[in-house]
């Protein structure tokens, strides 16, 4: 089964939004079964809509299409399937009950007409009822082929996906069984990962595919399966699973569909172990506490954190002294460990990490080379620090801080 995912609007392209529906349709369509041959992005305008359909058409079993069913003028989706199917528009009326009601119980203002048309619906479409929004979702089919257009909203777009999509989706097609485990490693380099594991790799079953997927200090290795049963699949993937983690033992983390990230393998930990955490983040700027917080269940752990991102907040904030600011930079392993130890104090926690780098472009309050980072960890036990040289690109400097910082977290409280 091949699906192909359209998403229409001028605010994709230029930018002004990221493309998440397609990050979750693909997700949700790969789980039953329904591999994604091709993702495009397109304006609001006619012409290129139709153009995108056809080659849709001619690609995939199934055409997904979101954006473009706002009740405003610069939304064409709709006229432009007509176009395409030579069909007209007729007013559903369950659509128009759906739409009063959430004027009625929810909007609380005075209905436009525009709003009401969004009840007018191609006439050889079937509706997906969209009880959250104004604008219903439609499932058109043509030639053995299926053309679904859904609002561009996340929020709509998702719930029509489960609620409506996928059980039709299940109804209509026998499906194949896919298959990924991702297998997380930290603090080994794509290429040097590649050397360790070559034997291993050449020798998967042919219907086993190895994805590298490297980002800022972590690899990640997606194997992926396809077959008619997902048993049989599962134990052949986990067999070679259980092969190659011997191979990258001290680099591997988990298994990101079954454990999570780093952050929740952390999280879980500490949970388990009735221990907590606190940060004082400088020039990661609260990154280390988002991932956390991310994550449901955070307050179990996480105490709290402080971002001194200035050298004068972690002299006023934390109490960091500033002799020792003075006398061995701001960017440094005794004040990144003094940094630990007071967030530890502040917060009554059982772990503190701290970061203070030179995240560049400029150096700041210190003389550091930009690039340079100390993170620090305190325990009960003390306190330390380890020092990193990161390179010039901002970005990568902040991000990798982050990562480095959970790795040094993951291999203590590991120990316990």
């Amino acid at each position: 089964m091949q699906a192909e995912i359209i998403t229409i609007g001028d605010e994709i392209l230029i930018g002004q939004i990221v493309d998440t529906n397609s990050a979750f349709i693909g997700k949700i369509l790969n789980s039953v079964g329904v591999s994604v041959y091709q993702i495009t992005s397109i304006q609001d305008d006619r012409a290129h809509i139709l153009k995108a359909l056809s080659a849709a058409e001619a690609n995939a079993d199934i055409i997904i299409v979101t954006g473009g069913l706002g009740p405003t003028k610069d939304d064409i989706t709709k006229h432009t399937i007509c176009d395409y199917f030579n069909d007209h528009l007729v007013r559903n009326e369950a659509v128009t009950i759906n739409i009063e009601r959430l004027w009625r119980d929810y909007v609380k203002q005075p209905m436009q007409q525009v709003n009401l048309d969004q009840a007018l619906m191609p006439s050889q479409s079937q509706v997906l009822m969209n009880t959250v929004g104004s604008a219903p979702g439609m499932w058109i089919e043509k030639n053995n082929k299926v053309f679904i257009s859904l609002p561009g909203v996340p929020y709509e777009m998702k719930l029509l996906m489960e609620n409506e999509v996928i059980p039709k989706l299940k109804n209509k097609y026998k499906r194949p069984s896919i298959l990924h485990k991702t297998l997380i490693t930290y603090g080994i380099g794509e290429s040097m990962l590649a050397e360790k594991i070559e034997e291993w790799e050449t020798n998967l079953p042919i219907f086993i595919k190895l994805a590298y997927l490297p980002n800022f200090g972590k690899v990640r290795l997606r194997l992926s399966a396809i077959g008619a049963d997902l048993e049989s699949i599962t134990r052949a993937v986990d067999a070679e699973i259980q092969k190659v983690i011997p191979l990258i033992k001290t680099e591997y983390i988990g298994i990101e569909e079954e454990d999570g990230d780093l952050e929740v393998v952390i999280a879980k930990q500490l949970t388990k172990l009735g221990k907590t955490l606190a940060l004082a983040e400088s020039c990661t700027g609260g990154k280390i506490a988002e991932l956390f917080t991310s994550h449901s269940g955070a307050s179990a752990y996480f105490k709290g954190g402080v971002v001194t991102y200035a050298t004068q907040s972690k002299i006023d904030i934390l109490g960091v002294p500033e002799i020792l600011i003075t006398t061995h930079s701001v960017v440094s392993a005794e004040v990144a460990e003094v940094m630990a130890q007071k967030a530890r104090v502040l917060y009554k926690s059982d772990f503190a990490l701290s970061t203070t780098g030179n995240a560049g472009p400029a150096k700041g309050d210190s003389e550091a080379e930009v690039g340079t980072v100390f993170i620090a960890l305190a325990t009960e036990n003390g306190v330390f620090s380890q020092k990193f040289e990161l390179g010039s690109n901002r970005e990568r400097v902040v991000n990798k801080s982050v990562n480095k910082a959970l790795e040094l977290l993951q291999k203590e409280i590991f120990k316990i």
